[in-house]
């Protein structure tokens, strides 16, 4: 006992996590449009190959709703067959960026852009499953999907299945909302596993014409990756895909990470070693045609809370998640969808960061902007690129902030005009600096003062030289241009 002495912690802390993890394994695959025992083979590797590896001791991986949008697009243009490239292509990407020493660099993303790629995702997860809930197909695009909910309400009121369906979806989310208030001896059951049993349970003893998970079995569902699905690889929209399964998996596990950090005393997380480890589960997943992985706030905040020590948690619970998948696969085919269709629209209102929005817009009107911006931009375009322009919009606006200038100008009235620069004087505030500049009388001389500024770059320089040329070309004195003192770095690389 001494060799293992929290093993009593973390047997009971697996049991906990493997509970919540069997419906969101479940419900992820489902809704990113491939057999379910997919999302169980990708909790398995998340649980027996990340679990083992050193990282972040506590964290928990395996298919996250987060990524359900952007697998659910890649099956729909590629194919499940091309999946396991997709994947197996990102998890190497992300044990080169681990061995490189990139991982510590994703603790660079602005906050902003990922609160906002998860409100985006949860935007789109809410609406679709929606009318998964209600037994009706869901439009393609995000737009499409929040746009045409009036339509399916419609429709769904006219068919007594749907109405049966969509109570299922609505009882789901009432119970793992209400079950948080319940006694704590009841809450060591997790709600989403209660909620998914109760509506199978009614399912089975009213005999509603529900429709219910489909069971290919273990091994019927594993498809390495064939010379076809590599043949995809000559193209290049797929590379797109798989550089964004890359990125957004990694953000979403490191940020994991550094939230599991907060809750607990134990090691902190070593962030290459983390991406390396979800790199070689991602590389695994790959080879077996499953979901990706990313680490999973809700698993690993479970996995925390029920009191586990060490890594021996989240490696038990894989092994459960296989006896599981590989025992009792009849059980799967007794689930209802829209059970799974209500826990989705949870974990989906959940990555909607509303107090997050509200402080940032009172603190930091710009950061919450990147934040709604990202999310629109995911819900009206796609996945990749709405993250792609919250990217931009960050670098944007830091460079605006950074290019801070001031221009003091004294004029006593006689002699010439004193203009001081000081600051960072970059292409962002050109057009501020040349309006303040041009503004000045034309006919007295000017001394233009430089020697304030800590940066002055090329365009700058240029559009500075030219407003003076054309100052001077009135008549009056030439504009004397007191350059800035040169660095002290400046001055050892010219002495060198």
């Amino acid at each position: 006992m001494t060799k293992f002495p929290y093993l009593r912690q973390d047997f009971l802390a697996s049991i906990v996590v493997f509970l919540v993890a069997v419906p969101l394994c479940v419900g992820v695959a489902v809704a990113s449009g491939v057999p379910a025992e997919l999302g169980l083979i990708t909790g398995i590797v998340g649980g027996l190959v990340t679990g083992l590896m050193p990282g972040s001791s506590l964290q928990v991986s395996g298919p996250a709703a987060g990524m359900t949008v952007l697998v659910f697009e890649a099956v729909s243009e590629f194919g499940v067959a091309a999946l396991g490239v997709i994947v197996l292509l990102a998890g190497l990407l992300q044990l080169a960026m681990g061995f490189l020493g990139i991982g510590r660099w994703f603790r660079a993303i602005s906050v902003s852009v990922v609160e906002g790629m998860l409100c985006g995702i949860g935007l789109v997860i809410i609406a679709g499953q929606i009318y998964a809930a209600a037994g009706l197909k869901a439009p393609e695009t995000g737009i499409g999907k929040i746009v045409g909910l009036p339509g399916a309400f419609a429709d769904a009121l006219g068919s007594t299945e749907a109405m049966i369906s969509l109570a299922i979806g609505a009882g789901t989310i009432a119970v793992i909302v209400l079950w948080k208030k319940l006694p704590k001896a009841v809450q060591s059951v997790p709600g989403a596993l209660a909620a998914v049993v109760l509506a199978t349970l009614a399912t089975l003893a009213f005999s509603l014409p529900v429709a219910t998970v489909e069971v290919e079995g273990l091994l019927g569902v594993i498809q390495p990756p064939g010379a076809g699905a590599f043949g995809e690889l000559a193209g290049p929209a797929i590379w797109g895909t798989i550089i964004a399964f890359t990125l957004i998996a990694s953000a979403e596990s490191l940020f994991s990470a550094a939230a599991v950090d907060r809750l607990h005393d134990g090691p902190r997380t070593q962030y290459n070693k983390e991406m390396i480890a979800q790199g070689a589960g991602n590389t695994v997943c790959g080879l077996l045609g499953a979901l990706p992985m990313t680490a999973v706030i809700v698993r690993s905040s479970a996995n925390v809370n029920a009191g586990a020590k060490t890594k021996a948690s989240r490696v038990l619970h894989g092994v459960w998640l296989l006896l599981f998948a590989a025992a009792m696969p009849w059980a799967l085919a007794l689930i209802p969808l829209p059970a799974l269709a209500g826990i989705l629209v949870h974990a989906g209102w959940k990555l909607i960061p509303f107090r997050q929005v509200a402080a940032l817009w009172r603190a930091h009107k710009g950061e919450a902007l990147i934040l709604v911006v990202t999310a629109v931009s995911i819900v009206a375009v796609n996945m990749f690129e709405g993250v792609l322009i919250g990217l931009a919009l960050s670098v944007v606006k830091t460079a605006w902030e950074a290019s801070h200038v001031k221009l003091e100008v004294i004029d006593k009235g006689a002699g010439p005009i004193q203009a001081y620069l000081s600051g960072n004087a970059t292409f962002l505030r050109l057009p501020k600096i040349l309006d303040s500049l041009e503004a000045l009388p034309q006919d007295r001389p000017v001394e233009l003062d430089l020697s304030g500024l800590h940066h002055l770059d090329h365009a700058c320089r240029t559009a500075l030289e030219s407003w003076a040329e054309r100052h001077s070309a009135t008549g009056t004195e030439p504009v004397k241009v007191h350059e800035p003192e040169p660095s002290p770095e400046a001055e050892k690389v010219t002495a060198a």
